[in-house]
């Protein structure tokens, strides 16, 4: 790790440059998120559709139950494989080869439907092939957002992905409902094929120049084992997870009983359920207009400190409404502070993390987002059936309100993890032979001459550095002392091969730059640290 004299640190490079504009005078950005949102809601028709059709073909709940689980299972097995694939392959070609897959399963489901020929197993199996191209999509989505707006827009251009979602919920359900009455539910498995049309073309026209490679991209599996080790390794994004983990959790509430509380408690058919959800996308767009005034002045932080207690907020009300304009209201509260939390998050992880490895971890906060909903739901669920449905939704209130506490201990900031572009500081590694590129495992060692007296404080700052070596690929990682010799410090760190080092390389930052700088600081003598690279017979 020989450690140069730090130079400045240049623009991140992840995004166009300035001028500042906002993210829909981006002729990109604005032509995919006007694809995105019909696709979106096209999804939503089919999920409405689906529901419908499997009333007809089976009486019993179990299969209903089993459409919403062919939704949603995908994304907990395939998110993260998604993840891993956008970040080793050009991820436009792999958005394109989505659609394509979406297109196909849809047109195939509305023209079984149409024939007759759907039974049960094959509407469950083709939402299920519908879900699974969406998950394995959905990273690689999320990670093009900086290729697409300059970055002083991207928090804006988060929110505005998250209104959309929100509108094709509102939106969506309802269309399906009178489309099915209209046409039937081959229809409406015809419009989402169709849906899917103006994101193929938006990617189709996108000129993306991808950066050029100097390594062999990673396989399949080792990009899987680098995305997780890079979640564990990283304190920024553990800290968007953990604050994730803290608001989901009870959340989840609100979504578990809303359906419940429209029939049940507030006597409301399915138009009156949509009005509802039409309040809460009526909240999102009001809170995606106010974000960009109130973020200059409260920052990250207090971004989610007020959203959160406005979202207890709107659980409570929604426990106590009598009637419709109460519940509306909550709801237009709930989706004001929906959108601000689920902006917040995607940025903070966004920009926690690297462009090598970003769709990775947008899967990992992907994941965590949706485990939290789900086991928060279920709990919700269990626990209404002893305290009844308002105890439980005022106990989630009460829960959020504690879970602020998260914010003074894992605090959310735009540079959390400071200049992740990459700095190429390190030299050429210095050898003999260029040997086979999967040779290892490879332990590379650092030599430091400290005054002993430093030993402790050395010692201190050699912990973010076991950090930055983990996260970057190292499997182990370890410091000695030199019995013979005081103050001289051996750190060293074993790859899996020669390969994963090289990579190292590419992936040290300039925040990395600056730690090895300080931890130079220590270094006694004119010459610098000796590196060792060692590998196995």
């Amino acid at each position: 790790m020989p450690a140069d004299a730090a130079a400045p640190a240049p623009a991140l490079p992840d995004a166009p440059s300035p001028p500042k504009a906002g993210p829909l005078r981006q002729p990109l950005f604005r032509a995919l998120w006007i694809a995105t949102v019909v696709s979106n809601i096209g999804t939503w028709m089919h999920d409405a559709g689906a529901g419908w059709l499997m009333t007809s073909l089976s009486e019993a709940p179990i299969m209903v139950a089993l459409v919403q689980a062919a939704t949603t299972l995908p994304m907990f097995l395939f998110a993260l494989p998604g993840g891993a694939l956008a970040d080793i392959v050009d991820r436009r070609k792999l958005l394109v080869w989505a659609q394509v897959w979406a297109l196909a399963c849809a047109g195939l489901l509305a023209a079984l439907t149409y024939a007759g020929l759907t039974g049960p197993g094959v509407l469950l199996a083709l939402t299920f092939a519908i879900a699974t191209g969406a998950a394995l999509s959905a990273p690689a989505f999320q990670a093009i957002v900086p290729e697409l707006v300059p970055r002083p827009s991207l928090q804006e251009a988060v929110a505005l992905n998250s209104l959309g979602i929100n509108i094709a919920r509102a939106v969506g359900p309802a269309l399906g409902g009178l489309t099915i009455a209209a046409a039937g539910t081959e229809a409406v498995f015809a419009l989402n094929a169709v849906s899917v049309l103006g994101v193929m073309l938006v990617l189709l026209r996108w000129k993306r120049e991808a950066a050029p490679a100097t390594l062999p991209a990673e396989h399949f599996l080792g990009a899987l084992r680098a995305g997780a080790r890079y979640a564990r390794h990283s304190p920024a994004l553990r800290t968007v997870l953990v604050r994730s983990v803290g608001f989901f959790l009870f959340a989840s509430a609100l979504w578990a009983f809303l359906p419940i509380i429209a029939r049940r408690e507030l006597g409301l058919g399915p138009a009156g359920y949509g009005a509802l959800l039409g309040a809460m996308g009526a909240g999102a767009v009001v809170g995606a207009m106010l974000l960009p005034r109130l973020r200059p002045h409260l920052g990250a932080n207090g971004l989610t400190v007020w959203a959160t207690a406005l979202y207890a907020l709107a659980t409570l009300g929604l426990s106590q409404a009598g009637g419709f304009p109460p519940a509306a209201l909550a709801m237009g509260f709930a989706g004001m502070a929906w959108v601000a939390m689920l902006s917040t998050f995607n940025v903070a992880a966004q920009t926690a993390v690297p462009a090598w490895v970003r769709a990775r971890a947008l899967a990992v906060n992907l994941l965590v987002f949706q485990g939290a909903m789900a086991a928060g739901s279920t709990f919700w669920g269990w626990l209404a059936g002893h305290a009844g449905i308002p105890g439980a939704l005022v106990l989630a209130a009460a829960g959020q309100v504690l879970a602020l506490a998260l914010a003074v201990r894992w605090k959310l900031a735009g540079d959390m993890a400071g200049n992740l572009a990459p700095s190429s500081h390190w030299p050429a590694p210095l050898v003999a032979t260029g040997g086979p590129a999967d040779r290892g495992p490879v332990m590379v060692t650092v030599e430091y001459r400290i005054d002993p007296a430093r030993r402790a404080e050395f010692a201190a700052a050699m912990r973010d550095m076991r950090r930055v070596r983990r996260r970057d690929g190292a499997i182990a990682w370890s410091l000695y002392e030199d019995m013979a010799e005081p103050g001289l410090m051996v750190e060293s760190f074993v790859l899996e091969s020669w390969l994963e080092h090289l990579r190292q390389h590419e992936r040290v930052t300039h925040a990395d730059r600056e730690d090895q700088t300080r931890i130079r600081q220590f270094h006694l003598g004119g010459d610098p640290p000796r590196v060792r690279h060692l590998a196995a017979p």
